[in-house]
């Protein structure tokens, strides 16, 4: 008697095969909104294109899609041929999936329970046509929920997780949570970035730690796990992904350019080294 064929571990199979076509692929989690987590994941994609990787976005954040309208990707559609979903492709060549590419409007919501944002990431991580990728990076929604839990347990050659934070105490309780979560499932987590880590006044070149000072430092320490980078604040990147343009390009010798660059760079020696 033929043995019944396991649906989730055939999709497994799939989504493994696919991932053959990438080199390496990277997580983006937060333990709280309101980060930047998801302008961290496109600057990280920019950075690699900008040292002449082949980079992607998996936009899996399922309510709340914003790399579209970072990467001024807003009204384009996903295309399907021969059952393959193709990807957009945004500045660098950089390609992107995300859900906002199915939506009819910009503010169309995703009223969806879990099983159906499992199935939706299931299938993208299975029939993606990339185009061998050198870097895939995938943006989780804040928190350990279905989403992240779908990426951990669908994908079986995660590179690892880069866990971004704010300088705040607050934000140091939560990214904790992440970090065990991570760790629960096995998930290797290659490094933490601290996020809008201070302001330099461009009147008086005061730097002014507006959120704390030195969360990402102690968390990187508390935790034993590599401090990527600390990323301070420019107000002209908020203005860039509002208008969709790619900050890394307009603003390349800004102190903010320059860490973001760093960081990239050291994500990349990570990465690959151990590889």
């Amino acid at each position: 008697m033929e043995q019944m064929k396991n649906p989730i571990e055939e999709l497994k199979n799939k989504i493994e095969d696919n991932m053959k076509r990438i080199d390496h692929k990277i997580v983006i989690v937060s333990g709280k909104g309101g980060v930047g987590k998801s302008s961290i994941t496109a600057l990280l994609a920019l950075a690699a294109a900008i040292k002449n990787k082949r980079s992607g976005i998996l936009d899996a954040d399922i309510h709340g899609p914003s790399i579209p309208k970072i990467l001024g990707l807003e009204g384009e559609s996903l295309r399907v041929e021969s059952n393959r979903i193709l990807p957009v492709k945004g500045p660098l060549n950089v390609e992107v999936v995300s859900i906002q590419f199915l939506l009819p409007t910009e503010d169309s919501p995703v009223i969806w329970r879990g099983p159906l944002k499992g199935k939706l990431i299931g299938e993208f991580l299975a029939n993606v046509q990339w185009n061998n990728l050198n870097y895939l990076f995938v943006d989780l929604p804040p928190g350990t929920g279905d989403e992240a839990l779908s990426i951990a347990q669908f994908m079986r050659t995660v590179d690892g997780a880069v866990i971004v934070t704010i300088p705040s105490d607050l934000s140091r309780i939560v990214v904790k949570k992440a970090v065990n979560f991570c760790r629960k499932l096995n998930l290797p987590i290659i490094g933490i970035v601290e996020n809008m880590s201070g302001f330099t006044c461009p009147n008086c070149g005061a730097f002014y730690r507006i959120f704390g000072e030195g969360a990402g430092r102690r968390i990187a320490a508390e935790m034993n796990i590599p401090l990527l980078g600390e990323i301070p604040i420019d107000p002209r990147l908020n203005e860039c992904n509002d208008e969709g343009e790619p900050y890394l390009l307009k603003h390349p010798d800004t102190k903010t350019s320059k860490a973001l660059m760093e960081m990239a760079e050291k994500l990349m020696e990570k990465v690959e080294g151990k590889n």
